[in-house]
């Protein structure tokens, strides 16, 4: 058998030089283009109307306590950056003459990689905690409400989109023009740095979101039959912070390790199958992708005849997407030659214009598809939902099982059309295995060159949740204003469940080619620990061997614990909201008839304390089991391990992702007067199924896509020293064993200590103080 030749040996480093590092630089100064745009928006965004006293005064309240939850969560994330920075720095690397300044490379562009990921995600929930008290303002207008409170909402997500593209462009940029040929092995680090904070940010914010807001929920319009966004509710406020760290700091880091991602398995795969220019031509690629998020985010606008925010989103996603295919094609042809030969690749047959072009433009055809289909399941005017809306008049329990039948056949069509995506780059490369893998990681390049306009779809939903909610607790904005926000939110909760798709997509598609550079890693350690080839199949990928099969289902297993873990700790939480909730109605007779102010800072503390406790179990279980796995069982179980983590992670996610926001449409459906509307039995059982949809949707769904990454990261990273313990020279089964054991130990005990933890009672344990000041201070403007 012949190696996966994806690692140059020693001393056969693939440098950039001449006119390929002057379009790396160019391809930096787009990025800086596209951070220019950025700042640009920000000032257009802040200097539109901020409404009333009232509405400026709950928008603070909300942006101090947003503020106040990241700054606690990124303390807390710092001990997990120091550990993974000395753990890079001792972990061997390969094919490279100069080991040191490589290790050092890759814990410094981890730390990079970490900071730009905590940043979007910190900058873009600043700057939502701003734009949605913008955005309610715009409603209230008598003309053009709806198409400037839309394009308010839209160009934040804009901001957001172009600091993704801007800042993951400049950083593999830059990795590429300090470290030419040893760019790959750095980018790792600087891939496992996005995603290992933005599966955190992912995690503790989408326990705190939806925590607040199914207790609110609950209490409020099932107990108390008030609405949604009720004043007299103390879970509004945190409801409202939720919206903002879980589904704008963290989706937003979520987004950009996607991209940061991809970008790295399309560099590493792109030196192998391409040469110098595989180096160069991802970037080109993402460079278009700053040019059409420019042109996506200008090109969504409302116009009168649009029936939806949702027309207009789509109209300019499709239109962006075509653009993009036509401008890589003219890339490819210009950049690239029409012989293999002539990229100093003579073994590989077919025109690697071809090839770069089929496989871009896969990538782009996917993430339209997942967008139609994600479209179809969640959209309020589309059957599923509507059928969903039906079973409200027979109860909660119908409307439950309606919502997981929808998942669940969603997750199928969804697995099925993003594999035939993955097959079809793989065709590309007539039978060479380097040259598949670099096309798979092309597709999902591809796919992200519309992440701008992703981006900003997603933000979008927030942002119009956040409006919605500060106009009613107000109470300052007319019929007509609402039922612009209404749809607007609407519409954000489909774009959501779209992002949410396209993210695990993104996923799929980068752990694929992750997993390629894993196995060429196998065998590369394999030689120099001076094994032969010819057992390298028998011994790492035979599924019949019973250490990797075993591998397979403890990889299927983790998914599901970790999405148990995520969606008990909303649970928990949620829990402790209620009995606070309910105590302040006891207690604070007042606040009914609004004589006294219920205490939102205990809501507030309460979820932020139990979400910095809960998110360490499943982000310990993530960076461990592969390490467990690897040293307990060896290097094959590991590769069996990934394959079944990408298989489930991919089906689960999908499911939680869809049949949360078609619970949700649903409750949005009924609320807009469908089957009873407002007050009616058939809304109570909606507010159910949307309260256990929302830790699906909203924690567990989205959290899986960083997590695969993550475990395909912490696999690629490990696995030259998971060879040089297990075979060779350097083999040392007490060593070995040892590693295992501890990391298994430190799981168990964690996850022991996580069960044994109870629910944080609300009488008395909520804080001394109303910890999230509200309703007194103005938004800082």
């Amino acid at each position: 058998m012949s190696r996966i030749n994806l690692v140059a040996a020693p001393g056969d480093q693939v440098s950039v030089t001449g006119s390929n590092v002057t379009l790396v630089v160019v391809a930096a100064v787009i990025a800086l283009v596209a951070l220019g745009f950025a700042a640009a928006f920000v000032k257009m965004v802040l200097s539109t109307g901020t409404g009333t006293k009232k509405m400026q005064e709950i928008a603070g309240a909300v942006q101090e306590g947003a503020q106040a939850y990241l700054f606690r969560q990124f303390k807390t994330l710092g001990i997990f950056v120091v550990l993974a920075v000395i753990l890079l720095y001792i972990l061997p690397v390969h094919a490279t003459d100069n080991e040191t300044a490589v290790r050092i490379g890759r814990s410094l562009f981890f730390v990079v990689g970490a900071l730009f990921s905590s940043f979007i995600g910190g900058a873009g929930m600043a700057l939502a905690t701003r734009a949605n008290l913008r955005v309610a303002a715009a409603a209230r207008a008598k003309d053009g409400g709806r198409e400037t409170a839309m394009t308010i909402a839209f160009r934040t997500g804009g901001v957001v989109g172009f600091l993704t593209v801007g800042l993951g462009l400049f950083g593999a940029a830059l990795v590429v023009l300090l470290y030419k040929g040893d760019a790959p092995t750095v980018l790792e680090g600087f891939g496992f740095g996005a995603a290992l904070l933005a599966m955190f940010m992912r995690v503790g914010g989408g326990i705190f979101t939806k925590a607040a807001d199914v207790g609110a929920d609950l209490v409020g319009k099932v107990e108390k039959n008030i609405p949604e966004d009720d004043p007299r509710n103390a879970a509004t406020i945190a409801d409202n912070v939720g919206d903002n760290v879980g589904d704008c700091a963290g989706m937003a880091a979520d987004l950009f390790e996607s991209y940061a991602v991809t970008l790295v398995a399309a560099l590493i795969l792109g030196k192998a199958a391409f040469g110098e220019k595989g180096l160069v031509f991802p970037l080109i690629i993402s460079a278009i992708g700053v040019f059409i998020a420019i042109a996506g985010v200008f090109m969504t606008r409302l116009r009168k005849a649009d029936k939806s925010g949702m027309t207009a989103i789509n109209r300019a996603f499709y239109a962006s997407a075509a653009i993009s295919a036509i401008v890589v094609a003219v890339a490819s042809f210009t950049y690239l030659p029409a012989t293999f030969a002539e990229l100093g690749r003579p073994e590989l047959k077919g025109n690697p214009q071809w090839v770069a072009i089929g496989a871009v433009v896969i990538g782009i055809v996917l993430a339209a598809a997942i967008q139609a289909l994600t479209g179809y399941f969640t959209e309020t005017r589309r059957r599923p939902v509507q059928d969903i809306g039906k079973s409200s008049e027979t109860g909660p329990a119908t409307v439950v099982l309606a919502g997981i039948s929808v998942g669940l056949e969603s997750a199928v069509y969804s697995a099925l059309l993003i594999g035939a995506g993955v097959y079809g780059a793989f065709l590309l490369g007539n039978g060479s295995i380097t040259l598949s893998l670099f096309a798979v990681a092309l597709a999902g390049t591809g796919l992200l060159t519309t992440v701008g306009v992703i981006v900003a779809m997603d933000t979008f939903g927030p942002i119009s949740d956040n409006a919605q909610g500060i106009a009613e607790m107000s109470g300052d904005i007319d019929k007509n204003g609402a039922r612009i926000l209404t749809d607007l939110d609407a519409v954000g909760n489909t774009t959501k469940a779209i992002t949410k798709g396209i993210a695990i997509a993104t996923a799929v598609l980068a752990a694929t080619a992750l997993f390629g550079s894993y196995t060429d890693t196998l065998a590369a350690s394999l030689l120099e620990a001076g094994e032969t080839v010819e057992g390298f199949t028998d011994k790492m990928l035979n599924v019949a061997n019973p250490a990797n099969l075993v591998g397979l289902l403890i990889g299927v297993s983790v998914v599901f614990l970790f999405s148990g873990l995520a969606i008990n700790a909303v649970s928990r939480s949620a829990g402790a909201v209620v009995r606070e909730v309910r105590r302040q109605f006891r207690e604070l007779p007042g606040i009914m008839d609004g004589s006294q102010r219920p205490e939102y800072g205990k809501v507030v503390d309460i979820c932020t304390r139990d979400a910095q406790r809960e998110l360490i179990t499943p982000g310990l279980l993530a960076v461990l089991a592969p390490i467990a796995v690897g040293f307990g069982l060896g290097p094959g179980a590991l590769a069996a391990y990934l394959a079944g983590a990408i298989g489930a992670g991919t089906l689960m996610a999908v499911f939680l992702a869809n049949s949360g926001g078609a619970w949700d449409n649903a409750k949005k459906m009924v609320e807009d007067g469908a089957h009873g509307g407002k007050g009616s039995p058939a809304h109570a059982a909606t507010v159910i199924g949307d309260t256990v949809g929302d830790p699906f949707k909203d924690t567990a769904g989205p959290a899986i896509n960083p997590l695969i990454k993550v475990m395909n990261l912490v696999s690629l990273l490990i696995a030259p020293a998971v060879v040089a313990l297990t075979y060779g020279t350097s083999a040392n089964t007490g060593a070995r064993v040892a590693i295992a054991v501890a990391a298994a130990l430190i799981v168990v005990v964690a996850i022991v200590i996580n069960k044994r933890t109870p629910i944080a009672m609300g009488d008395g344990d909520s804080g001394k103080a109303d910890a999230a000041p509200t309703q007194r201070k103005k938004v800082n403007a």
